[in-house]
């Protein structure tokens, strides 16, 4: 029981770290959203004040690596882990913390304090004139939080071993590892050399790890560090570069735009304001045959450009819209099919995360991304409402028209005043980005104030409201920079070991033809997309594929929205698309497994289809403005 005290203890110190982070991730919305109405209406800036925003951006996800750790919010893939006993569980943990993430965090460590020290000495301030002293502070905010993080990893060991029941299969477990560390230190201290090719043991090894339940940003830290370790090649010295690759990360502002865009999509997503909406385009468009279905993917259209969160979007519909659905005798597969597929339109529907990760990730405006991609999701909503259409007219028993007494005059009216209020966010948001009048983290700030005005509007505005959204968003935030982290250390050490160029020359010299290169990308990144996230490939797979467009001369806008496309599609796909998971937990008993398969068949077809029409008519992308 006195590890179980010291546990708490710990816990504390990540929760009041986590608590502070929401803190600031309210501070720095309200500083944002203040910094750029003084600039675009007074013409009054302070870089000071711009540096100071950046700065609550790094402690925010920084302060939120433990907190997150503490509440198992580091994203795993839970295609097996889900099934396993309570014992096995709890080995994966015990393994995670003592193989990946105190190796990793103590390396980590050694090296952003070098870095934070060499600044002190050096006296370094910001290089911008009216810019902030002491540049050290913020450099030790990674030593900070990496210290936290051992911390809530020693308090996961401590639970963990507690609730084991059978404790000897742990020992025999550590046994093993410990044999087969022992092997590798032999064959590296007598130069053996590799039986396959490092790159694909790498691979390999991730992609194991991934499948068993490993959480992924630790998987790619902890792969890169075994790599740089066993590989003469490569060395430790070659992750001295992570701490400063991670200081340019925090120094990015274009990645301050996701703690915003997800601030703001939580608060809306608490604001009843979902379940307003589909109430009155049900009413608006079930007289129609399908109607139901269609309003189920315009809501699904609106919510992705206000709110972008996948999982949030499916779960409300698969609560709000499956039980009204399947209460006037809708087809269970068509319910099931609509909603995950409408879902997901937040995948791809500006103000998209993955479009901003993309950006970041292929030094592409966010801006221009966004403009490319309202076309395709445009093409994505007409294709659905086309298909529930047909299908529903053709077999009318699968979505009956609904009979409603009420006058149509009310009906539309209340529509509208249920649609108005976010479609007037969505182009306040929108088009200040479009118009290039606000950047997207200016924009997702002001969206944060027109978010609190909508929950206000909807009378859900609360303190209890604003403390989830900033806890949750601290939570994906450090989930996503986490992983970012993790990849950087993966990539530094999958290109040491010639990775970049084998990839480069497989599809540049090899192949030697540019369609090729695209289809077998498309292939490998839907592949993926049944496995791991949208964060892990955006992170790790798509900056290995950057050169290889830039040497076949491919349009970047495009091809990146051919991979949110790509992805959108591989969020859907049985039997591990991440949609039908959100979806089937949700829905519980009410629609079976099958049904849900049989449900996205057809729109997932709709997606390639679209992708297709995308591939031959690359034009489409520039009908909202090519910068």
């Amino acid at each position: 029981m006195q590890n179980l005290y010291f546990s708490y203890y710990l816990d504390r110190i990540s929760k009041y770290a986590g608590y502070l982070a929401a803190v600031l991730v309210v501070v720095l919305s309200l500083l944002v959203a203040y910094d750029a109405g003084m600039r675009y209406l007074f013409s009054e800036g302070s870089i000071a004040l711009q540096e100071i925003e950046w700065h609550l951006f790094d402690v925010v996800f920084l302060l939120g690596l433990s907190y997150a750790l503490k509440h198992d919010k580091h994203v795993r893939v839970d295609i097996f882990f889900e099934r396993y006993s309570h014992d096995s569980k709890a080995m994966v943990q015990i393994l995670a913390m003592l193989l990946l993430v105190i190796p990793f965090s103590l390396l980590f460590l050694n090296d952003a304090f070098d870095m934070t020290w060499q600044s002190y000495l050096q006296h370094e301030v910001s290089p911008d004139p009216g810019g902030l002293t002491d540049r050290w502070v913020i450099k030790a905010m990674l030593v900070f939080s990496f210290v936290l993080l051992i911390l809530q990893a020693l308090s996961e060991i401590l639970k963990a071993y507690h609730q084991l029941e059978n404790k000897k299969r742990l020992y025999r477990t550590l046994f093993v590892v410990a044999v087969f560390g022992i092997l590798v230190y032999v064959g590296w201290y007598n130069r053996v050399a590799f039986w396959f090719e490092p790159v694909f043991l790498m691979f390999g090894m991730a992609l194991t790890l991934l499948l068993v339940g490993f959480q992924v940003a630790f998987v790619f830290a902890g792969v890169a560090l075994f790599f740089a370790l066993i590989s003469d090649e490569v060395g430790l010295h070659v992750l001295e570069m992570l701490p400063y690759r991670t200081y340019g990360i925090m120094g990015n502002v274009t990645l301050m735009a996701i703690p915003l865009f997800i601030f703001m999509g939580l608060i809306l997503e608490k604001s009843k304001m979902a379940e307003k909406l589909l109430l009155s385009m049900g009413k608006l468009f079930g007289q129609v045959r399908g109607g139901l279905a269609i309003s189920v993917v315009l809501v699904g259209a609106i919510l992705a450009a206000s709110t972008g969160i996948v999982g949030a979007s499916v779960v409300m519909m698969s609560l709000i819209a499956l039980p009204l659905m399947l209460k006037h005798n809708y087809s269970s597969s068509l319910a099931s099919g609509s909603i995950a597929a409408s879902g997901t339109l937040g995948q791809l529907i500006p103000p998209s995360i993955v479009l901003i990760v993309l950006g970041d990730q292929m030094h592409l405006s966010v801006g221009d991304l966004f403009k490319a991609a309202v076309v395709p999701g445009l093409l994505l909503i007409v294709l659905y409402i086309v298909y529930i259409l047909i299908f529903s007219y053709f077999k009318k028993e699968v979505a009956p028209a609904i009979v409603s007494e009420e006058a149509y005059g009310e009906v539309v009216k209340e529509a509208l005043k249920a649609i108005i209020p976010p479609l007037l966010l969505i182009g306040a948001v929108l088009g200040s980005i479009f118009a290039g009048i606000a950047s997207p983290t200016e924009s997702a700030a002001i969206g944060v104030l027109g978010a609190f005005a909508l929950a206000a509007y909807n009378r859900a505005f609360s303190f209890e409201l604003v403390r989830y959204a900033s806890i949750e968003t601290v939570k994906l935030t450090a989930m996503i920079f986490m992983i970012l982290i993790g990849a950087t250390a993966f990539s530094l050490v999958f290109n040491e070991l010639g990775g970049g160029d084998m990839a480069l020359q497989f599809f540049a010299e090899d192949m030697g033809e540019k369609w090729t290169f695209i289809f077998i990308a498309m292939l490998v990144i839907f592949l993926l997309g049944f496995f791991i996230d949208f964060i892990e490939i955006a992170f790790v797979v798509v900056p290995i594929l950057v050169p290889i467009v830039a040497s076949f001369g491919i349009d970047p806008v495009w091809f990146a929205i051919l991979i949110a496309m790509n992805l959108q599609a591989s969020f859907l796909t049985p039997p591990f698309g991440f949609a039908l998971f959100y979806l089937k937990g949700a829905a519980g008993d009410k629609v079976s497994t099958g049904s849900i398969y049989r449900g996205v068949v057809p729109f997932i077809l709709l997606q390639v289809l679209a992708l297709g029409i995308i591939l031959l008519f690359p034009e489409l992308i520039y009908l909202f403005g090519k910068s």
